[in-house]
């Protein structure tokens, strides 16, 4: 009966948002409150237990996701971005252009969120395909390969951030293992998986794509952008501190004493918020007061960035809700109890459920939140996984096939002039190969870590 009213719910989900095309947020609020009540749970307790869902998984996040939006927002609109990409071009020249766009989309994607970094780097890629004669289409799988990597895989993305709350794992060595496994998946998922496409739709690769939908697109001259060195330390800054402060706790032995006031300074200074605060406040010198723009531009920026996360963060909300509702209602203990004796590895668990919940649901961010409802309660089996991994296998299964129940899916099909074909060819095949990737290079890394 359990599994009947989460597929059941499911269902009623799709229903709300593609049938009848609900607002997302709306759908999963009443999905979350009729699987609360289908599932026994008492009236009294259906509404404390959505609130608590949706307040837990924001009140963590929403520091994180303000501070980020912002640092993405500055870094775009003083032209940091479009240095760090045209400087990837030139390092690596025309003949590794999928190369270089692929660098630079992962690097770019980790300061911005998959949809804000896609509507950036598509004019910058189509002004350099302009120039270079070739089709926009040489260079679009490489980067929507470094992007969706960036989103499914690195913190301060909403996907990777949530889990690692939800399931208690360390973001910083959520930061880490996922730029290890997330490399070698961008590779070949990007310039290898790029030349198999050129065989599967010859013809796509001599469109030329149309992106007049964007309006007029802001193209900085040398002079108005900033240098390469600094757009890169702006966009990498609370990786570089999140990072530094992981090495640092796995370096340190476990018996040490004190760690002192230095040590638990730089504790503090590499906490995921704390960390994002502090390179969102660099981002304001570096990529404003300090090339002569005044507060008031800087603070318009972050306002409309702020705005533009709104519906975003109700959907995580909402997402939330729903996990909550499948941990408090039984229904994950009961799944857990089900699979405990088929021995089912929680990684791959956790990547299959993803997988389903983001194949039926379209939305990425979604599908990895509710999957932690499903997945919490199978972890209490298992108390020495590697709670990182486990995040990362989330995260990589809600990659996976996107199809045309995602928003994003029928933006790369007009921005690149593809027919449906093409852009499942395409699109849909990196997606799902990245996430069968990422999926073999964490089970990889489970076994020597």
């Amino acid at each position: 009966m359990p599994l009947f009213i989460v597929v059941a719910g499911i269902a009623v989900l799709l229903l709300l948002t593609i049938r009848i095309k609900l607002n997302t947020f709306v759908s999963l609020i009443i999905v979350s409150i009729g699987v609360a009540i289908a599932s026994g749970m008492g009236l009294h307790k259906v509404v404390a237990s959505v609130e608590s869902g949706l307040g837990g998984t924001l009140g963590h996040i929403g520091l994180i996701f303000g501070f980020g939006v912002m640092l993405g927002r500055l870094l775009s609109d003083a032209g940091g971005a479009q240095r760090i990409a045209l400087t990837m071009l030139k390092y690596f020249g025309a003949k590794k252009l999928d190369w270089a766009v692929v660098c630079s989309a992962f690097i770019v994607g980790i300061a911005l969120f998959f949809e804000v970094g896609l509507i950036l780097l598509v004019p910058i890629l189509f002004a350099i395909a302009r120039e270079a004669k070739i089709s926009p289409m040489y260079m679009c799988v490489p980067m929507l390969s470094g992007l969706l990597v960036a989103h499914g895989f690195l913190p301060p993305h909403p996907g990777p951030t949530v889990i690692a709350r939800e399931y208690g794992a360390d973001v910083g060595m959520v930061l880490i293992y996922g730029i290890i496994v997330g490399i070698p998946t961008f590779i070949l998922c990007g310039p290898l998986l790029n030349k198999v496409c050129q065989r599967l739709i010859p013809e796509a690769f001599k469109k030329e794509g149309n992106i007049a939908s964007l309006g007029a697109s802001k193209s900085f001259t040398e002079s108005e952008m900033p240098g390469f060195g600094i757009s890169f330390l702006t966009a990498m800054l609370p990786v570089i501190l999140m990072a530094l402060v992981t090495v640092m706790q796995m370096v340190r032995p476990k018996d040490a004493g004190d760690p002192g006031a230095l040590y638990n300074l730089f504790l503090f200074l590499g906490n995921s918020t704390i960390a994002m605060l502090i390179s969102l406040l660099f981002a304001l010198y570096t990529m404003g007061v300090g090339r002569g723009k005044t507060i008031a531009e800087l603070m318009d920026s972050c306002s409309k960035a702020i705005a533009g996360i709104a519906g975003l963060l109700l959907i995580i909300g909402g997402g939330g809700a729903f996990k909550q509702v499948l941990i408090d209602s039984g229904v994950g203990q009961y799944i857990s109890t089900l699979v405990a004796g088929m021995d089912i590895n929680p990684i791959l668990m956790a990547w299959g459920v993803a997988a389903f919940l983001r194949i039926c649901l379209g939305s990425a961010t979604v599908a990895a939140i509710s999957t932690a409802g499903l997945v919490i309660p199978l972890l209490a089996s298992h108390p020495n996984i590697n709670l990182a991994l486990i995040t990362l296998a989330t995260g990589a299964g809600s990659c996976i096939c996107s199809h045309v129940n995602d928003a994003s899916f029928w933006m790369i099909k007009d921005f690149f002039g593809l027919t449906t074909k093409e852009t499942l060819l395409s699109w849909t095949l990196m997606s799902t190969l990245l996430s069968i990737c990422g999926l073999l290079f964490i089970l990889l890394a489970s076994m020597v870590i």
